[in-house]
């Protein structure tokens, strides 16, 4: 008599609630130069509608050491935002699914708002 094994469940990443607008979540980044990614910051573009849909608009954020890039913004409250070091957030955008938002970390100060949306009004007029 043979046992059958009950079907592995392959487990699907859980999307969290989705993310708000102006919130600082962590993700994976893939590297370029070599295969696997990299757990790093990013800020939610988007909004809630948007993303209650299974997906959100992000900007990447990085370390102040980088080369500069076009509308750069320096994140002044990094408390707020949930981050530990001197950060910028680039306007590097990307689509992500939810599911793959790691956690929720922080959130924009008011004044690092107004000076993102500026820049994305520059560079991105609607």
């Amino acid at each position: 008599m043979t046992s059958k094994k009950p079907p592995q469940k392959h487990s699907v990443p859980r999307a969290p609630q989705p993310a708000e607008q102006w919130e600082v979540v962590i993700v994976p980044f893939p590297f370029t130069a070599q295969p696997g990614s990299k757990r790093r910051p990013a800020l939610v573009l988007s909004n809630r509608a948007f993303n209650q849909r299974g997906y959100s608009v992000l900007a990447m954020i990085t370390t102040t050491g980088h080369h500069p890039w076009p509308g750069d913004v320096q994140v002044a409250d990094l408390n707020a935002a949930g981050l530990n070091a001197s950060c910028l957030i680039r306007l590097k955008l990307f689509t992500l699914d939810n599911r793959l938002i790691v956690r929720k970390i922080g959130r924009l100060s008011a004044a690092d708002l107004q000076r993102i949306s500026k820049q994305l009004q520059a560079y991105l007029p609607w």
